[in-house]
């Protein structure tokens, strides 16, 4: 029997991760990742950035405070946006800085690991906006028929 090292191990496992296969941990990371709560604070904090009236826009990523996000986020409730910053905080794809001021001031950045996320989730965003008409176009047509 042979000794495998840690990283060995890690490797192994990584290389075993399938989506399909109904245990595997990557199927939970899909399902946290495709809410669309996560695609806009992603988007908030990374590139899309918070657009703040007189800013100028720098078009990388930028620390906000709870209040920005929501104020960005129109029609996120208190409990769901501070639910999707936690498990962003667990992933490792936010980071939150809690400052003693009075009152206390906590903001929220995004981390490398979810800039790499970002760039997936831009993309998805970005498509969605671009091809909102013909989606729209084809549920009129399927309501109609």
């Amino acid at each position: 029997m042979s000794t495998r090292t840690a990283a060995q191990q890690r490797a192994e496992q990584k290389a075993s991760y399938n989506a399909f296969m109904e245990g595997c941990p990557s199927r939970r990371l899909l399902e946290r990742i495709s809410d669309k709560w996560v695609a806009l604070i992603l988007a908030a904090l990374g590139s899309d950035g918070p657009h703040r009236p007189g800013a100028e826009e720098s078009g990388g990523p930028q620390a906000m405070r709870y209040s920005e996000l929501s104020r960005r986020l129109a029609g996120a409730s208190q409990k769901m946006l501070t639910q999707t910053l936690r498990s962003l905080e667990s992933d490792g794809l936010v980071t939150r800085t809690v400052t003693p001021t009075v009152p206390v001031t906590v903001t929220y950045e995004i981390t490398e690991l979810g800039l790499s996320l970002n760039q997936v989730m831009a993309g998805l965003k970005e498509w969605a906006e671009t091809h909102m008409d013909e989606v729209l176009a084809h549920r009129a047509a399927e309501t109609e028929g």
